[in-house]
């Protein structure tokens, strides 16, 4: 009976040797072995290891994106620089060398009336020097001016000059262009100078996103590449415990379908670290081809804000409090040139200098006379159908307009301060939360892996195990993104850094 009983087990046994050499050789890839993946630790040779202080440094110093910040920057300065220079003197030199003429011109005799073309031939050569000054506090323009003139006519020639003249132009009771400069240049330069601060931020913002794409790429690679190192080696112990009858075909089939899944994500995790890292490349601007692994940025930077302190700090710092008063005083200098060219416009001109002529160069400058010249012209709107009223009103309509959405605007802005700092404090906490979830489950895995290979616990156990480990390194790595993120964003809120307890003000590239 038991020797039956033997024989029966045995053909059991083959059996199922037989039904398995037919799964097998219907799925060689189950049963011959591909080239072993590298551990998760081994690297590519000439891989270079990056942090992502390193990485946003590269980017704020070779990136398309800091090239465009620094040259809108470099555009601002020299439209301040120019602004600035209308206040200085401005010397010219203006020369004609000659002017010659040979023509036929009509003439008219004085005495008879008649009008006959007469040949002429003359050369006139000039020189014209010019200081010239604007006057910010009254929108006129002061000049000092020296001219020589000398005409070659038909063999002879003479010579006029006015050794020192000096010319005044005010407009009066007109828009004074040069006193809202005044007030608003500076506004605009300083608001320049902090877009570029901030977009340093926001390139850091950029590259920690880029990052992070990869460094999960990366980490969705060797959790994929761990995978199929398990289920593989599960699968060749999991053989021999089916020769031994110890485990059921339906097992064996399931380890097998796992090994095939998990080599599948293998090839979808290459194609997803090779996207992530030709990003990244191209963002910051490499040329070089060599292969790049990102260290996971663990240490994280301990330092408490204050959601008062980080509002006071926007306030200073922020190029958008600064646009706030500049965008405002825009509208009321619309408002005073609308007024100012609604009503009576002046202009005053007045000059005084000295003039003489002569045949020859040397007295020229002898004994000049006096030069002087008046001119006061003036404009008086009489009807207009109510067209500069109409001006005034838009502009005073616009300039409530622009008040009230700049208080919004500033209220807006505070309110995404304060959120951020919450935002900051909220996932900070939620990090060493995921950090601590990463380390358990990790823990549990080993342990429910020792426990399967001493028969302990079932595959399915085992595989929700591996599941767990591989969601909560996942959530981890979220966790940190989230948090470096909210770290930069903070930073471009206030453009202050708290851990250093210094604003963020750098020396300008230029």
């Amino acid at each position: 009976m038991s020797k039956g009983i033997r024989v029966a087990s045995t053909t059991r046994t083959l059996a199922w040797a037989w039904f398995l050499g037919v799964v097998l050789m219907a799925c060689p890839a189950a049963g011959q072995q591909k080239e072993a993946p590298l551990p998760p630790e081994s690297e590519e040779p000439g891989t270079r290891r990056l942090s992502l202080d390193e990485v946003i440094k590269m980017a704020r110093e070779q990136s398309p994106s800091y090239q465009q910040a620094v040259t809108q920057l470099e555009n601002r300065t020299w439209q301040f620089q120019t602004y600035k220079s209308n206040y200085l003197p401005q010397l010219a030199l203006y020369a004609t060398l000659p002017s010659y003429t040979k023509d036929f011109e009509r003439v008219t005799d004085p005495n008879t009336g008649d009008i006959r073309f007469v040949g002429v031939q003359s050369a006139v050569s000039s020189g014209h020097l010019e200081l010239k000054q604007n006057i910010g506090l009254t929108g006129g323009v002061i000049s000092i001016d020296s001219k020589l003139q000398r005409i070659d006519n038909n063999g002879g020639h003479s010579y006029a000059s006015n050794p020192v003249v000096v010319t005044l132009r005010q407009p009066v009771f007109n828009h004074n262009g040069l006193k809202w400069d005044r007030k608003t240049e500076p506004l605009r330069y300083e608001e320049a100078k902090r877009n570029f601060w901030e977009e340093m931020e926001r390139i850091a913002i950029r590259a920690t996103d880029l990052y992070f794409s990869q460094l999960q790429s990366q980490i969705g690679y060797d959790i994929a590449q761990k995978n199929v190192a398990n289920n593989d080696t599960l699968f060749k112990i999991a053989q021999n415990r089916f020769y031994e009858a110890k485990i059921s075909v339906n097992e064996l089939l399931q380890l097998e379908l796992s090994l095939l899944t998990s080599r599948q994500s293998l090839e979808q995790a290459k194609l997803d670290i090779e996207t992530s890292t030709l990003r990244l490349k191209t963002y910051l601007g490499f040329t070089e081809n060599y292969p790049i692994r990102l260290l996971a940025p663990d240490q994280i930077p301990q330092f408490q804000v204050d959601e008062e302190q980080a509002l006071k700090q926007a306030r200073e710092n922020r190029s958008r409090m600064i646009g706030i008063i500049r965008e405002q005083m825009d509208a009321e200098r619309n408002l005073d040139w609308a007024e100012a060219s609604a009503g009576v416009n002046a202009d005053l001109f007045l000059q005084y200098g000295l003039t003489q002529r002569a045949d020859n160069f040397g007295p020229v400058y002898e004994d000049p006379v006096s030069q002087q010249r008046i001119n006061v012209g003036f404009s008086v709107p009489l009807m207009d159908w109510g067209r500069n009223k109409s001006k005034i009103g838009t502009a005073k309509a616009n300039l409530k307009l622009v008040k009230a959405n700049l208080e919004q605007q500033r209220v807006s802005f505070e309110q995404d301060v304060f959120l951020q700092v919450k935002r900051f404090k909220m996932l900070r906490e939620q990090m060493k939360i995921a950090q601590q979830a990463n380390g358990l489950a990790e823990r549990r895995f080993l342990g429910a892996k020792d426990r399967y290979l001493s028969g302990k616990i079932g595959l399915l156990d085992l595989n929700q195990a591996a599941t767990e480990r591989d969601s909560a390194r996942r959530s981890y790595v979220s966790s940190l993104r989230n948090f470096w993120d909210a770290y930069y964003n903070l930073r471009l809120q206030t453009l202050y850094d708290f851990e250093t307890n210094q604003p963020l003000t750098m020396p300008l590239p230029f």
